[in-house]
């Protein structure tokens, strides 16, 4: 037998990928309901989460309505923005990083 030192490897950490804020934009144009009903089936909000985001939206200009990884914040807003252009709406979702 051999005396042998055995370096320890280093553990390598996976680095988490950076996380985007989904932002919905205030405008006075779209109804309401439609809002809600964007939220409700986008992003999976309850009937009081959708109509606070809307509210804060509106009272402040913009709401972030979610944070997720880069391509699933960018499908979920492009959905939105494709549900509200099909109908004729100028509701516009937008991404940034958080």
């Amino acid at each position: 037998m051999t005396d042998t030192d055995l370096k320890p490897k280093p553990k390598t950490k996976t680095a988490r990928p950076p996380l985007y804020k989904v932002i919905l934009l205030n405008d006075d144009f779209t109804p309401r309901d439609f809002v809600t009903k964007v939220l409700k089936s986008v992003f999976r909000m309850n009937e009081g989460e959708a109509l606070n985001v809307m509210m804060t939206a509106h009272q402040l200009g913009a709401s972030v309505v979610a944070v997720f990884t880069k391509e699933i914040a960018e499908e979920k807003s492009q959905q939105a923005n494709d549900m509200a252009r099909d109908e004729g709406y100028p509701l516009a979702f937008t991404t940034e990083k958080e």
